[in-house]
C-alpha cells in the first residue's frame, strides 16, 4: 500500500533558512554501519522478457544490462535477488520448479530438474557477475504443492513438518545448479513475506516456525559443501520482521544459522532498527500500488523523490545495510525502474530508477555510512566513506525554494569536489554547485531535489 503521504513532504517549507542553522557536520571520521550494496529483482520469468521474449532485441538488451549494472554509465546495482522456483505467479506464468514430481514422500529420492534458464535468471546472473557483482541472492516464494499443508503454491498454507529435510535439501539444489552455471550463490533464503498470504506463490511461517525450519536448513547448507550463507525471513513488514528477528536472536543455533536479517517495507517504512547485531537489508520494495511513472516529483508517493526518501529514511532509521528494490524492470503498469515494450524493441526509464542511481552509483558495497550532524529540516543528509577512499554527501531537500548551506567536513576534505542533480529535468547531471574552503563545503541545492556530491 501507498503511504498516505509522500516521505518528503512539502511541510519543511516553513523551517528557517539554512543561514539561521548552525552549519551541518559531515564527520568522515567515524563509520556507522556498513554497506553491502543496493540491489533489485528480475523473478517470475522477469529476466526471459528481458532477453528477447516480447521482442526487446540484443542492442537494446545491452542498453538495459548497462542501465542497471554499469558503474560508469548506469546505476551499477550490485546484488541480484534471484527467485527459487514456483509454478504459478499474478503476472508472468511461472518460474520453473526443479522438483515438479512429489518423489513418493519425504524421504523418497527426488528427481530434480534444470534447464540451464530458471526464466531468464542464469542468462541475467552470468551477465550481473561480468559487471562485477558478487552477492547473488536467492529466495523462494514457496516449497513445492506437495511439501505444504495446503497442497497449492499459491494461497499461503505452511511446510508440513516431516518435509523440512526434503525442503531443506531443494533449496541447496537449487544453489548447487547455480554453481554448476559458475554462479555461486552468495545469499539464501527460504520463505518470502511469511506473514503474508498471497493468491500467488506464498507460504507461511511463524516466527516459530522460522526457527524451527532453520535449525534443519542451517547444518544442511554446512554439510552441503557450499560457502552460502542464509538470510531470514523477509516478512512483508518491517515491523513485522522485529518478531522474526527476535525469535532468531533468542535461538542459539537458529541465531547461527542466519548470516543476514532481510525485511520488507510495505506495511510502512524502515522507521526502527532491527533488534540484532546482524547485517540487515531491506531486501524488497516498490511503491505500492499498479502503476507507471516516470515522474520526479508528484506528490503521488509512486514518483523519483518518494524512493529518494525511503532509500535515505532506510539507511539512517532504520540502520540498514543495503536496499533492494523490487523490479529492475518489467512491462505495462510496472511499478519497476524500467518499463519494457509490449511487445516491441524500446524500453523506457523511470524517475525511480535515476533516484536509486544516484546512490548506488557512487556508494559502492563495502562503503561505510558517517554520521552527519544537520539542523534544517528541509535537507535530508547521508553520507558515506568508501573503500577507495572516496567520500559522498547525498543532500535531500525537500523545499520549494533553493537552499545554500554550509557544511563542515571532519576527516579530509576536497578542492575540487564533483555534483550531480537529480530533479525532474536532470538525472545525476554534473553541475557547479559546490565549492570548498578548507574544510568548508559550501552547496547550491535546488528545490526538491537531490544533489550527490563526490570527494575524492
Amino acid at each position: 500500500m501507498a503511504d498516505p503521504a509522500p516521505p518528503a513532504a512539502r511541510a519543511a517549507d516553513s523551517a528557517p533558512p539554512a543561514a539561521e542553522l548552525a552549519h551541518p557536520t559531515v564527520d568522515f571520521r567515524t563509520a556507522l554501519q556498513p554497506i553491502d550494496g543496493f540491489g533489485f529483482s528480475m523473478a517470475f520469468q522477469r529476466a526471459d522478457l528481458l532477453y528477447g521474449a516480447r521482442g526487446l532485441g540484443p542492442a537494446k538488451q545491452r542498453e538495459v544490462l548497462d542501465l542497471l549494472f554499469s558503474k560508469e554509465q548506469g546505476a551499477g546495482l550490485s546484488i541480484l535477488r534471484l527467485g527459487i522456483g514456483s509454478s504459478t505467479d499474478r503476472v508472468y506464468d511461472h518460474m520453473p520448479t526443479i522438483l515438479p514430481v512429489d518423489p513418493g514422500g519425504p524421504d523418497g529420492t527426488p528427481d530434480y530438474v534444470w534447464d540451464g534458464w530458471d526464466g531468464g535468471q542464469v542468462r541475467l546472473a552470468k551477465e550481473a557477475k561480468a559487471y562485477g557483482v558478487k552477492r547473488f541472492f536467492a529466495d523462494a516464494w514457496s516449497a513445492p504443492a506437495f511439501m505444504k499443508t495446503n497442497g497449492s503454491e499459491n494461497d499461503g498454507g505452511g511446510l508440513r513438518p516431516e518435509w523440512r529435510q526434503a525442503y531443506a535439501n531443494y533449496l541447496v539444489q537449487y544453489a548447487k545448479f547455480y554453481r554448476q552455471e559458475g554462479v555461486g550463490i552468495t545469499d539464501l533464503g527460504f520463505t518470502n513475506e511469511p506473514d503474508w498470504t498471497a493468491t500467488y506463490a506464498s507460504m507461511r511461517f511463524t516466527p516459530q516456525q522460522a526457527v524451527d525450519f532453520l535449525k534443519v536448513l542451517g547444518p544442511t547448507v554446512r554439510a552441503s559443501g557450499l560457502t552460502t550463507r542464509l538470510v531470514c525471513c523477509d516478512a512483508a513488514g518491517w515491523d513485522r520482521q522485529v518478531a522474526y528477528t527476535q525469535a532468531i536472536e533468542a535461538d542459539p543455533a537458529a541465531d547461527k544459522a542466519v548470516r543476514t536479517i532481510t525485511g520488507h517495507r510495505y506495511s510502512g517504512p524502515t522507521d526502527v532498527p532491527q533488534p540484532t547485531d546482524k547485517h540487515v537489508w531491506m531486501s524488497e520494495w516498490s511503491p505500492d500500488g499498479t502503476t507507471w511513472n516516470e515522474n520526479w516529483d508528484d506528490g503521488s508517493g509512486y514518483d523519483g523523490l518518494t524512493v529518494a526518501a525511503d532509500i535515505q529514511n532506510t539507511f539512517t532509521t532504520g540502520n540498514a545495510n543495503a536496499y533492494v528494490y523490487w523490479t529492475g524492470a518489467s512491462l505495462g503498469a510496472t511499478r519497476g525502474l524500467i518499463q519494457l515494450a509490449n511487445p516491441g524493441d524500446s524500453y523506457r526509464v523511470s524517475k525511480r530508477y535515476w533516484a536509486l542511481a544516484a546512490f548506488s552509483r557512487f556508494i559502492r558495497p563495502g562503503a561505510v555510512r558517517v554520521p552527519v550532524t544537520n539542523g534544517d529540516p528541509a535537507l535530508r543528509i547521508t553520507a558515506f566513506r568508501n573503500t577507495d577512499g572516496s567520500r559522498v554527501i547525498e543532500i535531500l531537500n525537500t523545499a520549494t525554494t533553493e537552499r545554500s548551506a554550509d557544511f563542515t567536513l571532519r576527516g579530509g576534505h576536497d578542492r575540487h569536489p564533483d555534483a550531480y542533480v537529480t530533479d525532474e529535468t536532470r538525472s545525476i547531471t554534473p553541475a557547479d554547485v559546490v565549492s570548498t574552503h578548507g574544510t568548508t563545503l559550501t552547496a547550491e541545492l535546488a528545490p526538491r531535489a537531490l544533489t550527490t556530491i563526490v570527494l575524492d
